[in-house]
């Protein structure tokens, strides 16, 4: 992967595509990740000459997004878990646990992004798989399975069979938000559409969904800018 030198160092992914015909730049306004995309038959060495001309774009990019992409988490850093910011903190043990403020990660230190990260996936399975359960049964529906992907185009999708889908990234959020994200999913399982009938069952089942999904409109690409691999 190629790396901008510092400060800071700055990644890049490198991307092939059989429709690219020239060089691309694009960061996005998500999470800040920079993706180059080259021609397939096109020279490394040439689409590094081109990464490191537009350097100063890159930069200038980054620093202007909204609330500027976090770095790769550590020791010290806050990472906000079911609405709470808790302080990543190095500790022995054999499992992740909250402990007040503190978020208490054994392991080595330089594997604790990632450790954190599996920790949030199985405690985002459990509170939305009890949510989904929970909101089918009001509204008289089973959903066929559910799975939880690092969606970054949306949170959370019901499939015509019955399959839900969800962003893992939502058990950072306050737990009122998560539950709306499972209300607005299972109530697809009644009404596959947004028609004015969809949203009456939204409502039956999530009187207040507005505050919830204004949360995630002025918070969520916060949640994606959080880093867990280096």
């Amino acid at each position: 992967m190629p790396v901008l030198p510092g400060p800071p160092p700055v990644e890049v992914h490198l991307k092939r595509s059989a429709r690219a015909r020239r060089f691309s730049l694009r960061v996005s306004r998500l999470d800040g990740k920079v993706t180059l995309s080259v021609p397939l038959r096109a020279r490394e060495g040439e689409a590094l000459a081109f990464l490191k001309g537009n350097e100063d774009w890159v930069r200038e990019t980054l620093s202007a997004l909204p609330g500027a992409a976090l770095r790769p988490v550590g020791p010290g850093s806050v990472v906000p878990v079911e609405g709470d910011e808790l302080v990543l903190t190095p500790a022995t043990g054999r499992g992740v646990r909250v402990e007040g403020n503190q978020l208490l990660v054994p392991g080595a230190v330089e594997t604790m992004g990632p450790r954190v990260a599996a920790w949030l996936k199985v405690l985002a399975r459990d509170r939305l798989a009890t949510a989904s359960t929970r909101y089918a049964g009001l509204v008289g529906r089973q959903y066929a399975s559910l799975a939880i992907r690092d969606t970054r185009s949306r949170w959370g999708s019901c499939s015509p069979d019955g399959r839900l889908m969800y962003s893992w990234r939502l058990i950072m959020a306050p737990p009122a938000v998560l539950d709306y994200v499972a209300a607005h999913e299972v109530a697809h399982l009644v009404e596959l559409n947004h028609s004015s009938a969809f949203w009456k069952v939204v409502t039956g089942i999530c009187p207040d969904w507005k505050d919830h999904r204004a949360w995630l409109k002025t918070h969520g690409n916060s949640l994606h800018r959080v880093r867990f691999q280096d």
